[in-house]
């Protein structure tokens, strides 16, 4: 009898450890995404989803519609199917904590992507470096127009990358605001980093300031094309320069018009390719190469950070070498 119990017992633990090993084999990954609805995620949806697979993953992808209560219930359903894993870009970044409690609680790993979820106990974070994206996006403006009245179009006050994009920008700005190079008349984050509320922010400042606004910091390619509508109203188009950051194919139609300075390109095939390799990686329990940590309030999170690329018009030919537009989508046929 006593023989038979230990029999047992090997049994079901070698159908445990087994299982566990199937799991390893392949993870059961939940991807839960802020906005579908943007070009930018159904990018990343779809080369996560390649690279996740060929890795032997099976992917479960939500999309929030940029509604923070539905993300956190997605994130709950997630958990529920019992993933292994679940990569997170976040729509407000403060208010997951109790969801990443509960995911961590069954034994699910949670890696942030794109923008850090702040105050909760992740695994991991994975995203370009966004100081730089602010650098590059600052510098470009300050080439084109080294003086005069600068305007600051933020980024959703709810994502935590619109601040560090911030902090990059005035690392470049601050010395030509010390000199009285450049004078910055006004600043705002724009909600959801929506382009209609950039417009009218715009529209706003240029009333405010008589038209005098001789550069636009805009932390996006979606709130530079606002910026850029309010400014053609004034015929100012392509006369201010402005920032963006994405490579968004309106925007790439832009700078090679000249009414968009530069934007930043952030190869999403790359940062996908990485967040699903990591995925895996946290699932089996392997060791990432993590290049960098954030401190996220709650704990300093191990963090890949992956290199972007400023485009003007004169290396917008590198997003045709990457295949991340072909040439007839450029030349908008």
């Amino acid at each position: 009898m006593k023989h038979l119990k230990t029999v047992l017992i090997t049994s079901v633990l070698a159908l445990l450890s087994n299982s566990v090993m199937a799991d390893a084999a392949h993870p059961k990954i939940g991807f839960s995404i802020d906005d579908l609805r943007l070009e930018r995620w159904a990018r990343d949806r779809d080369y996560f989803t390649a690279a996740a697979e060929q890795l032997g993953a099976k992917v479960y992808v939500q999309s929030a519609d940029a509604n923070e209560q539905r993300q956190i219930s997605q994130i709950e359903n997630l958990i529920s199917r019992g993933v292994d894993v679940i990569v997170i870009v976040p729509f407000n970044a403060t208010v997951l904590n109790n969801v990443v409690a509960e995911a961590k609680k069954a034994g699910v790993k949670v890696l942030s992507y794109d923008r850090l979820i702040l105050n909760a106990d992740i695994d991991a974070y994975i995203s370009f470096d966004n100081e730089k994206v602010g650098e590059m996006q600052a510098q470009g403006v300050l080439n084109a127009q080294p003086k005069g009245n600068y305007f600051l179009l933020g980024g959703a006050p709810t994502d935590n990358n619109a601040k560090i994009l911030r902090q990059g920008q005035m690392k470049v700005l601050q010395p030509s605001i010390d000199k009285g190079d450049i004078k910055i008349v006004g600043q705002q984050w724009v909600k959801e980093w929506n382009p209609t509320e950039a417009l009218s922010i715009v529209e706003n400042a240029l009333t405010a300031n008589n038209n005098k606004i001789d550069g636009i910091v805009a932390s996006n390619d979606a709130t530079a094309g606002g910026a850029i509508q309010a400014l053609a109203a004034q015929k100012l188009a392509g006369k201010v320069p402005v920032s963006g950051q994405d490579a968004d194919l309106a925007a790439i139609k832009r700078v090679i018009a000249g009414t968009q300075t530069m934007t930043v390109y952030k190869p999403l095939k790359l940062l996908a390719t990485e967040a699903a390799k990591l995925s895996v990686q946290l699932v089996r329990d392997e060791k990432p190469a993590y290049n960098s940590q954030y401190d996220n309030g709650s704990k300093q999170v191990s963090s890949i950070l992956l290199k972007p690329t400023a485009l003007t018009k004169d290396n917008v030919n590198v997003l045709e070498e990457d295949g991340f537009y072909t040439k007839a989508q450029i030349a908008g046929q």
